[in-house]
This record gives structure tokens, sequence and C-alpha cells, in this order.
């Protein structure tokens, strides 16, 4: 007898369907992600036992480093060009339209006013490594010369459903946490977000 022998057929497997899930994945999770802004200096926030999620959005985030130098962010784009055009009217800074586009696309912010308009005079990256650098002073926030009030008070008029929140290093001495937040008790703002690290409890055995 002669073998019997089975006609090999190609194996076709129809990837269209694969291919609209991917897709479909793609498209939701870029719609849903939220960019987290590079800070102009590392914050090691304090451990806690307890966790209650930040606002994602109209949020003006306050971060206070290891030397108690204080930097801010806002995360709307609008927001950020209203607050630099109030502050460039109050002060007399003569800011270009390049200055303000500067300000509305830098990560952060955290120079005296006096020094703002040079500052945006930089490129981005001089920028960025300005706030880095361990001459700067950040926002004064002292009873000489507390500008820190003057940006809350800007930014909660141009959006008063700004939410405050501190995220301050745990090294950071408590006289300067204090004074930020007495500084916001002075303009009437006693409600914020203390941004922590979450701490892992260990169970403890009876």
């Amino acid at each position: 007898m002669g073998r019997f022998t089975i006609k090999k057929r190609d194996t076709f497997i129809d990837m269209t369907p694969m291919s609209d899930v991917m897709v479909l994945l793609l498209t939701f999770f870029m719609l849903t992600a939220t960019f987290v802004k590079k800070e102009p200096v590392e914050v090691n926030a304090p451990g806690s036992v307890s966790s209650i999620n930040v606002p994602d959005n109209n949020v003006i985030t306050i971060l206070i480093d290891k030397q108690g130098r204080v930097f801010m962010t806002l995360d709307k784009k609008g927001d950020l060009y209203g607050v630099i055009d109030e502050i460039n009217a109050r002060f007399n800074l003569n800011l270009s339209q390049e200055q303000r586009s500067a300000f509305a696309g830098a990560s952060s912010f955290g120079v005296p006013i006096s020094q703002l308009k040079s500052w945006l005079s930089m490129e981005p990256a001089q920028r960025e490594a300005y706030l880095s650098s361990a001459d700067i002073k950040g926002v004064p926030c002292d009873s000489t010369n507390n500008e820190f009030k003057v940006w809350i008070e800007t930014a909660k008029e141009i959006n008063p459903d700004l939410k405050i929140s501190i995220k301050s290093d745990e090294t950071t001495s408590y006289k300067v946490i204090k004074n930020v937040m007495n500084s916001l008790q002075d303009i009437k703002q006693n409600r914020y977000n203390l941004i922590t690290n979450l701490k892992k409890v260990q169970a403890i055995d009876e």
C-alpha cells in the first residue's frame, strides 16, 4: 500500500481584533495619564501610615527642600499665564511675550521677583540648572520680604478653585515649615494637603 499523506495547509491567524484592542488600550492610557512636572530639587517626603489622594488638577504645589528653600509650581498653563501677567503688571517687570511663555512652560519657579526677568531670559536648560544650584535662595518667605504670600494670593485670584499642596523634605527644619504654614494662615488659606510617602506598617504578632 502506498503511504497516506496529509496535505499541509497554511495556518492563518487574523490579527485585526488584537490590533484594535492594542490601539484602544494605548488610547486609554494616553487620555488618562497624568504627567508629573520635574521638580527643581530633590525632596524626600516624610513617611506616613495613612494615605489620602492628592488632587490631580487645579493644584498649586509648594516644594520645600532640605535647605529650607521654597519653590512653587502650578499644574495648568492658563493659570501660569494669568499669574505671570498679574505679577508683571503689579511689579512693572516689562516682561516680553517670550518671557511670559518661558514662565508658562517652566516646570517650577523659585526666584525673588527682582530676579524673575533675568531668570526667564535664560535658556530652558540654564533655568533648570539655576534652580538646582546652591546659590539660589528660593521664593522669599520671611517677615521682611514675604513674596510667597504674594504668589499664593495672586494664584488664588486667578483660579479660586486652586488647592494647595505642601511637599517638604523629611530633614527640613520644622521652623521653615511652620513659617510657610503661618504665611498661609495670614492670607486665610487654612486648608492644604501635606504630601508624604506611605510607610509600611509591620504586623504585630499576638
